[in-house]
C-alpha cells in the first residue's frame, strides 16, 4: 500500500519518531524512558533513523557530563505523517469492506 514506510513498521522506530514529532528535541534518556527500551536499543534505533535522515542527534555537555539530544527532521516528520495517513486509510478501507460484506453472525433477525 502506498505511503506505508517499511522502516516505520518496526514498533520502536515508530514510537521514537512519534515521540520526537511532538517536541523540538529531547534528551536521549527521556526518549529511552518514554519508549521503555535500553540504551543499546535506543542507540541502534537512533542510528538507523539518523542514517535515513529521519532523526538528528546532537551531542554536547551539561557541566562535565556528556549528553545526547535527539530530534525528528523535516523528512522524518513527513514520513511519519504519510505512514500514519496510510495506516488510517488501510483501517478505513478494511472497515468499509467489512461493513459491505457483513457476515451471518453479525446479522440480527427480527
Amino acid at each position: 500500500m502506498n505511503g506505508l514506510d517499511p522502516l516505520l513498521h518496526q514498533p520502536t522506530k515508530l514510537t521514537v519518531l512519534a515521540f520526537l514529532s511532538g517536541c523540538q528535541e529531547a534528551e536521549f534518556s527521556v526518549v529511552r524512558d518514554y519508549c521503555q527500551v535500553s540504551d543499546s536499543v535506543l542507540s541502534k534505533t537512533a542510528a538507523s533513523l539518523e542514517a535515513t535522515g529521519y532523526l538528528r542527534a546532537r551531542k554536547g555537555y551539561v557541566g562535565k557530563r556528556p549528553r545526547t539530544w535527539l530530534s525528528a527532521t523535516r523528512d522524518g516528520r513527513a514520513a511519519l505523517a504519510a505512514h500514519l495517513a496510510a495506516l488510517q486509510q488501510l483501517a478505513a478501507a478494511a472497515e468499509a469492506a467489512g461493513s459491505e460484506t457483513g457476515t451471518e453472525g453479525d446479522r440480527q433477525e427480527d
